[in-house]
């Protein structure tokens, strides 16, 4: 049987279709819609990932980190055993314009956010839960504003798509070495295997498995390996048209 994400309940559904409009809604990408999650939602969760926001990838796919950035969380979730216990949630449901990010950041206190967001946070976790992991700033004040937060071990790390890539690799390794010790690896994973070295390589990135992706994405959707070994700075196969009108994508197919 083909593998798929067959979606969120009927009872997260409602939940998540009561999700506040953002507060500033220039600040956003509003047209797009909101993105909520990607993973597991049935209580088997071991790890939360928590990030800052979706990207273009994530409005094609309508699932979390599924990007560039999303596939470097796969790896990291590859690097402690993990390939299907997890679940991916993010501060804002709703896509940050960049040079909004620290504004809107001060904003993730606004009660109607913080109310709908805990309880996100409180219904997509279980007894199971091991860690959190809070990918960027963003990530961490969500974080702390959950104040019925499992006690459970929390670590803090650089967001994904960091531009210090030294920083990044600093923190995802120590934050691997500790997890190991912490998270339970599923029955097919291994996380035994290499920690991050000096420099990002394509064997830290892991592609997002079908599972949790809706039926009939295209079997290139979470996977952009491709895109990378191209010569160029381009990372992702859905990007936004420069000038940016805030209403349109472009998403490339492989050749």
């Amino acid at each position: 049987m083909p593998e798929f994400d067959r979606g969120p309940t009927a009872q997260f559904a409602e939940l998540f279709a009561q999700v506040p409009d953002p507060p500033v809604e220039s600040a956003f990408w509003f047209d797009w819609g909101p993105i909520f999650y990607r993973g597991r939602l049935d209580g088997s969760a071991r790890v939360l990932i928590v990030a800052s926001d979706p990207g273009p990838t994530e409005r094609i796919a309508g699932r979390s980190l599924v990007g560039n950035a999303g596939q470097r969380v796969q790896g990291f979730l590859t690097k402690l055993g993990l390939t299907r216990s997890y679940v991916c949630l993010n501060a804002w449901a709703y896509a940050v314009h960049p040079s909004q990010a620290f504004p809107m950041k001060d904003r993730l206190g606004d009660p109607a956010q913080t109310q709908w967001r805990n309880a996100v946070f409180d219904r997509a976790t279980d007894p199971t839960l091991e860690a959190v992991v809070a990918m960027g700033f963003m990530a961490r004040e969500a974080v702390r504003l959950w104040t019925t937060r499992p006690q459970v071990a929390l670590v803090e790390v650089p967001h994904p798509s960091s531009h210090d890539e030294a920083e990044l690799l600093d923190g995802w390794r120590d934050a691997v070495t500790l997890l190991r010790t912490v998270v339970t690896p599923d029955d097919d994973g291994d996380n035994t295997g290499p920690n991050y070295g000096a420099e990002f390589k394509e064997s830290d990135y892991t592609a997002i498995p079908r599972r949790d992706l809706p039926f009939g994405a295209p079997a290139f959707l979470g996977d952009d390996s491709w895109v990378r070994a191209r010569p160029g700075e381009a990372q992702n196969s859905v990007s936004r048209p420069s000038p940016d009108d805030g209403h349109t994508l472009v998403w490339k197919a492989p050749d």
